[in-house]
């Protein structure tokens, strides 16, 4: 069914389109009885204001952009869900765009979300992504940018988890169980989360004075199948890591499934720690430790962090959100 437009309005009454736009404003300069008619008609015919056409009108859209790398991935969609909860409550759309955690796609999902005339963007950047003058260009312009869960250094605000600290924790709760020789899953060097977790799982080998084996660090794609062959990679080494920590959701999944496909016993004969939602923790056998993200709140502060801008605050702020170690059986303390 057709909607139908103020122009249809005025056509059907036989007068102006500015005269319809004010009649259906309540502005003065409209006789009553014209006004009645064009309220009638309205009514009638189930006429809704275009939101697009207004926000044309008067520059502003009341619309934000969000850029994530797959939104059907649990962790992404949690946050996503929050951000567009709270944008709803500031009287804000949004538009959700998914870059596939590709460069190119990235690129263009924020040049569609500029010709858009978004108000302002949420961006988590893909992993491929090293050059950021695409997102600077943005500032530039004048358009309110933020980083989540993935925060390069570029001037640009952002929320993100304590990567290093976490990373670091979960490597002495390891240890502190009897691990010594850890190996660690995570995602491409040049991207900011994966070296900060990295450098948290480095700094803990120091403090205990554990030898770091470069052959037991694998830095790679993040992906399902990345992780398989990693994990492969590494239960064939001569000596074998005894615990693995997954920096990522997939590479978690992945590396658990590779070692139960090998008869190998978890954590009897090797323990698990990933950074993955809880419900899929629950869903393994056994549980897997997890690295808890407080993602409702990384949402809430990533569009706080917008709106700010969005209302003339043009200070960076980088915050941190805490994110906890909870254990469960896939890290049982050895005898």
């Amino acid at each position: 069914m057709k909607h139908i437009s103020q122009r249809d309005i005025a056509k059907k009454l036989g007068v102006n389109v500015s005269t319809v736009s004010r009649a259906l404003r309540g502005l003065d300069g409209v006789s009553p009885i014209l006004r009645q008619q064009i309220v009638q008609l309205a009514a009638d015919q189930g006429y809704q204001p275009n939101p697009f056409a207004i926000s044309l009108r008067y520059d502003t859209t009341h619309t934000i952009g969000v850029v994530v790398p797959d939104v059907s991935f649990n962790h992404y969609a949690h946050i996503v869900k929050r951000i567009e909860c709270e944008a709803r409550k500031n009287g804000y759309m949004c538009i959700i765009t998914d870059s596939d955690d590709k460069f190119a796609n990235e690129v263009d999902c924020l040049s569609l979300l500029q010709n858009m005339h978004v108000e302002g963007i949420i961006v988590c950047p893909s992993q491929e992504t090293t050059d950021f003058s695409h997102l600077e260009q943005l500032k530039r312009a004048n358009i309110p940018v933020v980083f989540f869960d993935r925060a390069p250094d570029v001037g640009i605000s952002s929320v993100v988890i304590n990567d290093a600290e976490s990373a670091r924790q979960v490597t002495n709760s390891l240890i502190d169980r009897g691990a010594r020789n850890i190996a660690f899953l995570g995602g491409p060097n040049g991207m900011k989360q994966s070296a900060d977790r990295k450098h948290g799982y480095l700094v803990a080998l120091r403090e205990h004075r554990i030898p770091i084996r470069k052959e037991l660090v694998k830095c790679g794609h993040i992906s399902f199948n990345a992780g398989l062959t990693d994990t492969m990679e590494l239960l064939s080494l001569p000596e074998p890591p005894d615990a693995i920590l997954a920096s990522h959701g997939l590479l978690a999944v992945s590396a658990f499934q590779t070692i139960l496909s090998k008869g190998l016993r978890i954590p009897d004969d090797i323990a698990i720690v990933g950074y993955m939602s809880d419900w899929i923790s629950e869903m393994s056998t056994p549980r897997m430790s997890f690295v808890k993200q407080n993602l409702r709140e990384i949402g809430t502060v990533a569009f706080k962090l917008l709106l700010d801008q969005m209302q003339g605050d043009d200070s960076v702020k980088n915050v941190v959100v805490n994110a906890r170690l909870e254990l469960r059986e896939s890290t049982r303390k050895k005898p």
